[in-house]
């Protein structure tokens, strides 16, 4: 009779380990994301290398994402770790624009609108007990839909359509916040006892990917909507 609360008690720690390590390396991306920002945004020769690289850089990032989603299993635990960080590093080089279009104290307090935000979505994700699956797919539609209106803007240029995009786009990320917080609570209680340490972290790389994307998209829109421009 012991032996079922122990049971419970060990499960317990492995799931507050996975989403504890979850968690942390998403943390530690975006202070990477939020240091090359920074830093390029105050090195002019840098900068410039970025801005005339851009689109490589964007090519880069699609592709180290796909690479990580589609063959996490087949790497080494460090290896996608490393490719993590190094994303992380790409989309901080990539956002570090941020700091010319925007005033410091406006993305400042956009960022803690994000982390609110995002947190009380996650918490929602966590918690309920309702089956966030048609959520989640009708936030991935919203998803395609925001693409391809932010393609047909790049030639239109409207304000008022790229603000439409934006708010469309906060509510589809506070979407899949909960949604994907929700996956990760699936893929932490699923685990068996005695699962590879390796196994483990790449579980964990990849949810922390998935939610780091879910608040950098959200950062992005909510400074396109509060974000004082320098002008």
């Amino acid at each position: 009779m012991q032996s079922i609360p122990m049971e419970r008690t060990q499960a317990q720690i492995r799931v507050n380990s996975f989403v504890r390590s979850v968690y942390n390396w998403m943390a530690i991306g975006l202070a990477l994301t939020g240091v090359v920002a920074w830093f390029v945004a105050h090195n002019e020769p840098v900068l410039r290398f970025v801005y005339q690289a851009r689109w490589i850089f964007f090519i880069g990032e699609i592709a180290l994402v796909f690479m990580l989603a589609g063959r996490v299993h087949k790497m080494k635990a460090s290896t996608a770790t490393g490719m993590f960080m190094f994303y992380a590093a790409l989309n901080g080089a990539t956002l570090s624009f941020i700091f010319l279009a925007y005033t410091m104290s406006s993305i400042a307090s956009t960022f803690f609108i994000c982390a609110g935000t995002f947190a009380v979505c996650s918490i929602f994700g966590w918690v309920t007990k309702r089956d966030l699956t048609g959520v989640g797919n009708f936030m991935f539609m919203g998803l395609i839909g925001i693409l391809i209106a932010s393609v047909v803007n790049i030639f239109l240029k409207s304000p008022a359509m790229q603000m439409i995009i934006s708010y469309i786009g906060v509510i589809v990320f506070t979407g899949l916040t909960a949604y994907d917080t929700q996956k990760l609570k699936g893929m932490a209680m699923s685990q068996p006892a005695g699962l590879d340490a390796a196994v483990v972290r790449k579980g964990a790389i990849i949810g922390a990917l998935t939610l780091y994307l879910d608040f950098i998209l959200m950062f992005q829109y909510l400074l396109m909507i509060f974000g004082g421009s320098r002008d």
